[in-house]
């Protein structure tokens, strides 16, 4: 039919531009956000681009569900508005006809929602753990610069070399500086190098220096020379950190169907399902009288997504905190969802079939 695959393609161009817009969106907010933590420390400026591509996998369902929402909404209004709905209404479609096109066009997309809610997200967000804390074991180890005073985030030391050889981890006039207790420590020395002992922590051996220590603002400090002295570099080790929930995969929580997980596993699978009812909603919300505005459809149709999406938020926390039993889950919000948007179907199809006759 004509009217489908001027609909569906409608629909397309629609998805694309409203996805497009709406991953900038929330991508400029992450950069915003993310440059504020490296500027104040919490994270590194080399992170920042790759921990913002991870970020945005992790919203991809969620942007690719509120794009096919708004795409149905949007290509319908239109329609009404264009007064293109009554031609079709009064050349006798029913509304049966405008939900098998619309769900064509959102099952493949709803396919692959589901796939990223349960595959490529939670791998995201496990993937972004990971980078974290190995540039945490990185640390101090990357503090040392030649030629450079670096503090290292993960403790009150700074450090100064003169030369650096990474290969071969040896360093020449080096300058430590270290504060605990409210104690000043100041090192230097004349040679140096990085080793690593079995455990696979780092230290930096100094040869041939000093060590200043003493409290701010008082005359009395201790002094002391030394042949070798080693400095320990306590790098983070990477998975030392369990995986956060949200980071495990779909088996994983299938396996072990604790609380927290059952918890996990029905917000990943409320993305799909809800969709799915979104979409399905988009149709009759979509419908305006000739005397009713534009405007009170979009309104209504926000407040939906909204009531919706709050109600899976809270459900789901109930449900990690044991408030909510597992076997009940989230599934009365889905049922009533889906009973609202039959009822206002069944609704509208009584508006086509009077329009038509």
């Amino acid at each position: 039919m004509i009217y489908k695959r001027f609909y569906q393609r409608e629909l397309a161009t629609l998805t694309i531009g409203i996805f497009v817009v709406l991953l900038a969106v929330i991508s400029t907010t992450l950069m915003v956000r993310l440059l504020g933590m490296a500027a104040t420390g919490k994270i590194a400026t080399e992170a920042v681009l790759i921990t913002l591509a991870f970020s945005a996998l992790k919203y991809l369902p969620i942007l690719l569900s509120l794009s096919l929402y708004i795409a149905v909404l949007l290509a319908l209004s239109r329609s009404f508005r264009d007064h293109e709905m009554e031609v079709w209404m009064s050349s006798g479609l029913s509304i049966a006809e405008w939900v098998r096109p619309t769900l064509t066009f959102a099952a493949p997309m709803i396919i692959v929602i589901a796939t990223l809610s349960l595959g490529l997200s939670p791998w995201a967000v496990r993937q972004g753990n990971e980078y974290k804390q190995k540039l945490m074991a990185q640390e101090e180890s990357s503090a040392i610069s030649p030629g450079l005073f670096k503090e290292a985030k993960s403790s009150d030391r700074v450090f100064f070399v003169e030369n650096f050889s990474g290969e071969q981890g040896s360093a020449t006039n080096i300058f430590v500086q270290t504060e605990k207790n409210q104690k000043l420590g100041i090192i230097s020395a004349h040679q140096g190098k990085l080793i690593t002992d079995a455990s696979g922590n780092r230290h930096l051996q100094m040869s041939g220096g000093r060590r200043y220590e003493g409290t701010p603002g008082q005359k009395e400090y201790r002094i002391v020379e030394f042949d070798k002295y080693t400095l320990l570099i306590q790098p983070k080790e990477p998975g030392k950190e369990d995986t956060p929930t949200a980071g495990k995969s779909t088996p994983e929580l299938l396996r072990n169907p604790t609380q927290g997980h059952l918890a996990e596993l029905s917000w990943r699978l409320a993305t799909p399902i809800g969709a799915t009812l979104m979409t399905l909603l988009a149709i009759p919300l979509s419908f305006s009288r000739p005397r009713s505005g534009r405007s009170m459809n979009m309104l209504m149709a926000l407040l939906a997504y909204m009531i919706y999406s709050n109600f899976i938020s809270v459900g789901n926390a109930w449900m990690a905190q044991g408030k909510l039993p597992t076997s009940i889950g989230l599934w009365p919000i889905h049922g009533a969802l889906l009973a609202t948007t039959a009822f206002l179907l069944a609704r509208q199809a009584g508006a086509f079939r009077k329009a038509g006759k």
